[in-house]
């Protein structure tokens, strides 16, 4: 069965060294397999000691970048700077154990603007100009990249599965790959799995989330079609339950979390960790 695991975002944002290990012992005494780390700023929390964490309690990760203003791998001026970020979150992740580094790292979530054919085309050379050495460097230390596409609500860079193959193709390294997310493809693609099929053995990471970014299951994402295809491709890695605390005032913007989307961040976790593991067993 695939690993399952969760996002601390669920719980936590931003997250601290504190944070990590509680989220830490609550996923693994809730029964989950790997924690997903988000890298809200690059002093949050501490990448050894996370590690110390992680074996001690015998989990996998995954980092999510948190791409947010001033983070854009499609700008000349910021290239270098977001090169920095990322490269840290490789770093960090390596301190973990590796697996990917996963998210839309190419430009701020919520930033949306028109473009001509041409302009896109030349967009997409920069991002896979500024993808190839950081793939680069994230094989050199064990780790992978999954670029995820959006919904059209929170980028107009990519937005289905097609797109992201266009840039992964064009990096054309083995560490750079997809992150699907079911969230975002309830509203992109018209067949879940024909985009997980079309993915293939680049599918690097998959998150797991319920149509209104709540619990997976207990909504109308197509599961009986979606774990077969998974099954089809061979995707051996982590299934992670991907929602938002709405603590937080930035992220639950960011995110449109306006209202609670199940009785506790704990409910939605285990509730959504039992369907999984139902699904996939």
């Amino acid at each position: 069965m695939n690993p399952i695991g969760v996002n601390t975002f669920v719980w936590y944002s931003p997250i601290t060294d504190a944070g990590v290990a509680e989220a830490a012992a609550k996923a693994k005494r809730m029964g989950f397999d790997w924690l997903e780390l988000p890298v809200e700023s690059t002093s949050d929390w501490d990448p050894a000691r996370a590690g110390e964490v992680f074996r001690e309690h015998g989990l996998k990760g995954s980092i999510c970048a948190a791409m947010g203003p001033g983070r854009d791998l499609t700008d000349p001026a910021t290239v270098e700077t977001t090169s920095e970020y990322v490269r840290f979150c490789i770093d960090a992740l390596a301190a973990l154990g590796g697996g990917p580094v996963a998210g839309p790292i190419y430009t701020p979530v919520g930033q949306t603007w028109r473009q001509t054919p041409s302009e896109r085309k030349a967009m997409i050379g920069r991002l896979i100009e500024s993808l190839k050495p950081l793939s680069e460097y994230a094989a050199e230390r064990g780790v992978t990249l999954a670029v995820e596409p959006l919904n059209r609500f929170e980028t107009s860079v990519l937005n289905t599965a097609e797109q992201a193959m266009e840039v992964v193709t064009g990096v054309n390294h083995p560490a750079c790959g997809v992150l699907l997310d079911t969230f975002h493809m309830n509203v992109e693609e018209k067949n879940q799995a024909k985009a997980i099929r079309l993915v293939g053995d680049r599918l690097y990471h998959f998150h797991a989330c319920g149509c209104d970014r709540g619990v997976p299951g207990d909504d109308h994402i197509a599961w009986d079609e979606i774990v077969p295809a998974l099954r089809e491709i061979g995707y051996t890695g982590g299934v992670v339950i991907e929602s938002f605390t709405p603590d937080n005032d930035t992220i639950a913007k960011a995110a449109a979390i306006w209202r609670p989307l199940a009785a506790s961040e704990d409910a939605l976790a285990q509730e959504g960790l039992a369907f999984l593991q139902q699904a996939f067993a």
